[in-house]
């Protein structure tokens, strides 16, 4: 794992940052592969990146976008991270609809849609039960309490080690959420961090020794890079 921490004088440079990092990832893979796929974090941070994507030159017929988690709720609810990212990006470029993959949400059984969600992923990647495929690049957002994705602290989503998608839990409310082993398998994670609320986790994410079950972010360590844009605490 290749690890790089930028502390930003403050929100506008992180997502200026963000951008052009998104940017040379998105080229990157579409040189290499001939695609690049993408994970979305949801969230109040990511928002202006997105609409800064939007407004960039790219081949969207080669950009396939996925979603890290998504709250159990139906795509038009004003918490819905796919109804954030369709507003500020998707819904004002020409990507086509096969490309989009967002978690679905509507059988009213959180599990049973987290495992069609599991085998959407499995078919796409073409990897079979055991296997994670590699993302090219993975955002997330971390919460003062050290979560990422719908992973929160003293869960069972953060034991999961044989799916790629499960259910997280949030003060009982369900929601979907990649896996550890799954974001782990990224090619490039970036968090995006804002805000003084989050020193106190990140600074337990950062330490040394620490507890993984208490502040999820730590499990993040993926195979190939991770980067952490920070503004708002110190470091």
């Amino acid at each position: 794992m290749e690890k790089q921490v930028k502390l930003l004088e403050d929100k506008e440079q992180l997502i200026k940052q963000a951008l052009d990092i998104c940017l040379a990832k998105i080229q990157e893979a579409i040189r290499e592969r001939n695609q690049c796929t993408i994970a979305l974090a949801g969230g109040n941070t990511p928002r202006p990146l997105y609409e800064f994507i939007k407004n960039q030159n790219i081949d969207w017929d080669k950009i396939h976008v996925f979603w890290g988690d998504e709250r159990y709720v139906a795509p038009d609810h004003p918490d819905s991270n796919q109804k954030m990212a369709r507003e500020a990006w998707l819904d004002q470029v020409t990507i086509p609809a096969t490309n989009v993959h967002p978690m679905e949400t509507g059988s009213g059984d959180p599990e049973a849609d987290a495992l069609k969600h599991d085998a959407h992923l499995r078919d796409f990647f073409q990897v079979s039960t055991g296997e994670f495929p590699s993302f090219d690049l993975i955002l997330l957002g971390m919460g003062g309490d050290g979560h990422t994705a719908s992973l929160f602290p003293h869960t069972n989503a953060l034991k999961v080690s044989d799916r790629l998608i499960t259910v997280g839990n949030k003060d009982g409310q369900p929601r979907l959420t990649f896996t550890v082993p799954l974001i782990n398998q990224a090619r490039c994670v970036i968090f995006l961090v804002a805000g003084a609320d989050k020193q106190a986790a990140l600074d337990e994410v950062f330490a040394e020794k620490g507890d993984d079950m208490n502040y999820p972010s730590r499990l993040i360590q993926p195979k190939g890079e991770l980067q952490w844009l920070l503004t708002g605490v110190n470091i």
